[in-house]
């Protein structure tokens, strides 16, 4: 692909091909700019989970998120929904991992608009138990470390290069998950990462530890 067009056309594409959509992944290089998104299927989404197989990777990249499941439906409409309509449809918020991997020779080897239409380097979602009174979460303000094998390889506050989450959903209701039906409940939708991407072996433990989240482990052997 040489634009983002043709590399959304690709991911919607595959999308249709695989299967339901069951979840997204949502990001921006800045608080100010464009969105980018990418579909998840469910052979790549997993709840509570605490193991995966590291054979299922090239590479394991590590991102702690928080991720928005939606209980209402937002299919597409002619008028925007409001950032109150959108929270409005959420039904819970969780800790999340995301890895990162690639199916290509190296990552972070091909140019921007390949690695877009490859799911934006999505390996899998995994999605913690959801928190209690999560309207009163700041994310701006949620403090996120990544502790790998007992050393501290991230400790942020407002880590996230987007900025506030919540912008971002009201960008996937009103244009992001549009050409492919819009967002339906049980959709998760997770907000991109806190501590950046922190690459770890095989056989490692990742633990995400959050201001007011809670914490979440998980360990790729």
């Amino acid at each position: 692909p040489t634009s983002e067009a043709e590399a959304y056309a690709i991911q919607d594409a595959v999308a249709r091909r695989l299967g339901p959509v069951v979840a997204w992944k949502v990001g921006a290089r800045t608080p100010e700019s464009e969105p980018f998104r990418a579909p998840i299927h469910a052979d790549t989404l997993f709840f509570d989970t605490t193991v995966l197989p590291a054979a299922d990777y090239q590479v394991i990249g590590m991102e702690a998120e928080i991720a928005y499941t939606f209980a209402k439906d937002l299919p597409p409409r002619a008028e925007p929904y409001s950032r109150e309509e959108v929270l409005d449809a959420v039904g819970s918020v969780h800790p999340a991992f995301e890895i990162v991997d690639t199916r290509f020779a190296g990552f972070g080897s091909q140019e921007w608009f390949s690695h877009m239409a490859d799911q934006f380097n999505h390996g899998a979602l995994v999605v913690g138990p959801a928190i209690a009174d999560w309207r009163s979460l700041e994310p701006l303000k949620e403090r996120v470390a990544l502790v790998v094998d007992g050393e501290t390889k991230a400790d942020t506050v407002a880590g996230n290069s987007a900025g506030e989450p919540v912008r971002l959903l009201v960008w996937m209701a009103n244009t992001g998950a549009v050409s492919l039906g819009g967002l339906k409940a049980g959709d998760v939708v997770t907000t991109g990462s806190h501590v950046g991407t922190v690459m770890v072996p095989a056989g490692s433990t990742s633990v995400a530890v959050y201001g007011t989240m809670g914490t979440y482990e998980l360990t790729v052997k």
